[in-house]
């Protein structure tokens, strides 16, 4: 019985060897098989990219498709608006794997966790202004490549003032805008109720937002009143008073009243960003550009420097991939190809020698006014900033405020707003 027992035993390990023996295999090959099509399966990235800028990478699209089989779609949004949107479609899982933002919203998207940090090697970090590649760090960390650079510049009409006529001062210009300022024309204008623009001013003159130590920006230290600050404001206030500029250029329609002045020839010139060029051109102005005119401290206008740059979700199911189309957008031979079709000045250091980027009197220009000009805070903090200084300007604009008094104020409500909102950070 006992032996029978054993034989049985042995029988039944026989075929439970066969039984396995038997299904192991093919569960492999279903792994295998279920693997292969996994594997197969064509990858697909979603861009956002700047409104009517995509044909500037069409090309290093095509080719990273073909080097990486996989798909990448293209969607062209507002770069400002970018950063909300993301916000509700990254979470819904329709948001983007790349992404276009300005370098003053890498803070509040890192705090809030929308993008990723990127892996960047010494080598790629070289191919970069240090300014624009600066706007991408966060702590010491990169999370993103820049892909543009833009300031401020002076636009002027030939039509009405030669380039040799040209004031090369703020004083120059007041002198002239007293001559040109009748029957509904004027001279030089600017939105100086806006902090973007007056802080070429303040900025001149020593003013500034926040403090900045070793690339560390102390929201604590505002210099938005300082004596330098208001000196500029007070600078600022005789444009209005004097009534060489018009009332309509304040508020929030003051910009397509500017823009209106000066493609009617009703404007010697005025304060703008590269946005306008192709505008400009469209519209007909026999126009000229120009860096931004020294101020009577002999010190010249100073200006925020723009960053553009393409970014990687946090939401990303392809971060990997997505990474590396980044790298490969914002390479040295992209990022020119990228500057002929939309003129927007690249961020790549070498190509600022390059005859194309050298023969462009805009990017010249921008080039020229980036050695006096200041990156835009990237902070969170930075968006406490905004409604308290255009509202403090604006009343300096319209004589409801002493310079002095109105920049306190909005110092003030600065600092509140930074601590009700930002001390936990």
């Amino acid at each position: 019985m006992k032996n029978f027992k054993s034989i049985i035993s042995i029988f039944s390990i026989i075929a439970l060897f066969f039984v396995l023996a038997a299904c192991g295999p093919q569960e492999s090959d279903e792994k295998e098989s279920s693997g292969k099509k996994e594997d197969s399966a064509k990858k697909e990235l979603l861009v956002w990219e700047d409104i009517e800028k995509s044909d500037g990478i069409k090309d290093a699209i095509a080719k990273f498709e073909k080097e990486h089989d996989v798909t990448v779609k293209v969607v062209e949004k507002a770069y400002a608006q970018q950063i909300e949107d993301l916000r509700l479609d990254g979470p819904a899982g329709t948001g983007p794997d790349v992404l276009t933002m300005a370098g003053d919203q890498i803070g509040t998207a890192v705090t809030e966790g929308l993008i990723k940090e990127l892996t960047i090697s010494d080598e790629i970090k070289s191919l970069y202004t240090e300014s624009a590649y600066q706007s991408q760090l966060v702590d010491g960390k990169a999370y993103g490549l820049p892909k543009a650079v833009e300031t401020t510049l002076l636009y002027y009409n030939k039509d009405i003032i030669s380039e040799d006529e040209l004031p090369a001062t703020l004083d120059e210009w007041y002198e002239k805008s007293k001559e040109l300022t009748k029957d509904g024309n004027y001279g030089f204008l600017a939105l100086f109720d806006q902090i973007y623009y007056a802080q070429s001013v303040l900025g001149g003159y020593g003013g500034y937002i926040f403090g900045l130590d070793n690339g560390v920006y102390d929201p604590t230290d505002i210099g938005l009143n300082n004596e330098g600050a208001i000196e500029g404001a007070e600078y600022i206030q005789k444009f209005y008073t004097e009534g060489l500029f018009p009332a309509g250029i304040i508020g929030e329609q003051g910009i397509n009243v500017l823009e209106s002045l000066f493609t009617e020839g009703k404007a010697a010139a005025i304060i703008s960003g590269p946005w306008n060029l192709e505008p400009f051109k469209k519209a007909g102005v026999n126009y000229g550009v120009a860096k931004l005119p020294q101020l009577s401290n002999g010190d010249n206008m100073s200006a925020f420097v723009g960053v553009k740059s393409y970014n990687v979700s946090s939401y990303s199911k392809n971060a990997e991939l997505a990474e590396e189309l980044v790298k490969f957008l914002a390479n040295e031979e992209n990022s020119k190809t990228r500057y002929e079709i939309t003129q927007e000045v690249p961020a790549v250091q070498a190509l600022a020698d390059d005859p194309v980027v050298k023969e462009s009197e805009a990017a010249q220009a921008v080039a020229e006014q980036s050695q006096f000009s200041e990156l835009t805070p990237n902070i969170p903090e930075m968006n406490e900033v905004w409604t308290p200084a255009d509202s403090a300007l604006q009343t300096i604009a319209t004589g409801k405020a002493k310079p002095e008094e109105a920049l306190n104020q909005a110092a003030e409500t600065i600092k509140g707003q930074i601590e009700a909102k930002h001390s936990g950070n």
